[in-house]
């Protein structure tokens, strides 16, 4: 089934006509360009006993209506008609032999024209057969004429900003028509127009609008045509010439008293290029001391108040006139301390150093204030121990958390009643006067000095009940080196203090 398929579209490719064993072989279509050749085949299959071929006839048919191209009998030979006669011929050279062979009646066209554009006939005639025939269609192809060119070779940019067509391209006489499209960062419009001639070429043409402006110079614009499966390109640089676009350069708020060599510079883009400048000072005349050289105010001297205002430069070019403004202030000091040729004067100097003298006085009386206080706070601070399982014993039985700021000296040995080996406890002596006086004396310096207090446990404290420690006070004792007062009067000993 598929091979029969196969040979049929085989046949229709060919179109191939036959009867009774005889056929014309042809080729479907064929193209070309205008200016070019083409070969028109034509090939008659003979049957078997052959037939006679008594002429081959190819003619044109378009709209219906046929003309006669070239005729080839073996008895008159061969004719080719107007007005295919200078670019048609047969291809075989046996079709004009004197005994000619008919087989094959391949034409050749040259130069090929937009009117070959059409279907063509190859009709033989046989007998007994009869005529065989079988057709081609000719495509002619028109290769377009593509240009692209500016509208003017000078665009400008005028304040009214109107647009305005800055290039064309053409794609003229093609066929079939072709495509433009435009490449370019410009935002600009395309506009489309498609001519149709009367040979069947179309002309399409392109205009490019956009808003002339300084942005737009220099910028480049592509046309491409797509013609069949060709790509032709074609680009143009825009030169858009624009009024001068000013700025003034060299003021740079910095501009303090005496300071030297400052200026002021006109700066001008523009197409084409400024060709007069012109500086002036806005409600005044320029200072006396200022130098002009081409686009440039050159200020000779230190800077002073004089060179305040608003400075104004006017720049001409071929297209017209803008104007640059800068507006100029001095100050006293500079923004900057270390702008090059500023040097601070001496007493600036000394009284930077007077306000950090000032300065550091006080940190240092804030820090002294703060040592102090710490050390106050540290003097005043208490005994953090605990009391709930050791009273504290300094000779009179007062706890160093509490009892009298003055205090008897220790003596040297405590006598302690025999009641308990476990246990030594202070004995009363001498009543409840205190100690004899032979009990008291002591001296100072020895090891005793070392243990300014005893403790005794709370638990033997009540199994003693009233009985208590007692000593004669004598007047204000002074107290030991390693001794520290407390603010509620007590003492303490610093190895305690510390430990």
């Amino acid at each position: 089934m598929a091979m029969c398929a196969g040979m049929w579209i085989l046949l229709a490719a060919l179109h191939v006509q036959a009867g009774n064993g005889q056929m014309v072989q042809m080729d479907y279509s064929k193209s070309g360009f205008v200016g070019s050749q083409v070969e028109l085949r034509c090939i008659f299959i003979n049957s078997n006993p052959p037939v006679k071929i008594s002429q081959v006839t190819w003619q044109k048919v378009l709209n219906g209506t046929k003309q006669n191209v070239a005729i080839a009998n073996p008895a008159l030979g061969v004719s080719v008609l107007s007005p295919f006669k200078e670019r048609v011929s047969f291809k075989q050279a046996a079709v004009r032999h004197r005994t000619p062979s008919l087989e094959d009646t391949t034409i050749v066209f040259s130069s090929l024209q937009l009117s070959d554009d059409a279907t063509y006939i190859c009709e033989y005639t046989t007998f007994p057969a009869g005529n065989r025939e079988s057709t081609v269609n000719l495509t002619v192809f028109a290769r377009p004429m593509t240009r692209m060119t500016l509208t003017t070779p000078t665009i400008v940019a005028r304040s009214s900003k109107r647009k305005m067509t800055v290039a064309t391209c053409i794609s003229a006489n093609g066929k079939p028509q072709s495509v433009i499209k435009w490449d370019t960062r410009l935002k600009g419009e395309a506009i489309f127009q498609e001519t149709r001639n009367p040979n069947g070429t179309v002309t399409v043409r392109s205009n490019y609008v956009v808003v002339p402006s300084r942005e737009t110079h220099k910028q480049k614009l592509t046309c491409i045509v797509t013609y069949r499966s060709e790509r032709i390109t074609d680009s143009v640089v825009l030169n858009v010439q624009y009024e001068p676009e000013v700025t003034i350069e060299g003021f740079d708020k910095n501009w303090f008293l005496n300071r030297q060599n400052v200026q002021l510079t006109c700066r001008a883009d523009a197409n084409p290029p400024v060709t007069i400048y012109q500086w002036k000072l806005l409600n005044g005349s320029l200072p006396s001391n200022v130098e002009i050289k081409n686009n440039t105010l050159f200020f000779k001297g230190p800077v002073t108040y004089d060179l305040a205002g608003t400075y104004v430069c006017d720049a001409t070019n071929g297209i017209g006139t803008r104007t640059g403004i800068a507006d100029v202030n001095i100050t006293e000091f500079p923004n900057n301390p270390h702008t090059p040729g500023y040097e601070i004067p001496p007493e600036h100097h000394n009284a930077g150093a007077a306000i950090g003298g000032a300065v550091g006085g006080v940190a240092l009386l804030g820090v002294a204030a703060i040592l102090l206080f710490v050390f106050l706070r540290r003097r005043q601070r208490t005994f953090k121990g605990d009391y709930s399982t050791k009273k504290h014993v300094f000779g009179n039985g007062y706890s160093k958390a509490g009892g009298l700021p003055a205090h008897p000296p220790i003596p040297k040995n405590l006598q302690y009643p025999d009641d308990s080996d476990d246990e030594k406890k202070p004995a009363q002596i001498g009543g409840p006067g205190g100690f004899e006086a032979s009990e008291r004396n002591f001296d100072g310096e020895q090891e005793d000095l070392k243990r300014p207090y005893f403790t005794v446990d709370e638990a033997e404290s009540r199994d003693y009940d009233e009985r208590t420690l007692a000593f004669q006070y004598d007047p204000e004792p002074e107290i030991a080196d390693d001794m520290i007062s407390q603010t509620d009067g007590s003492v303490i000993s610093k190895k305690e203090w510390y430990v």
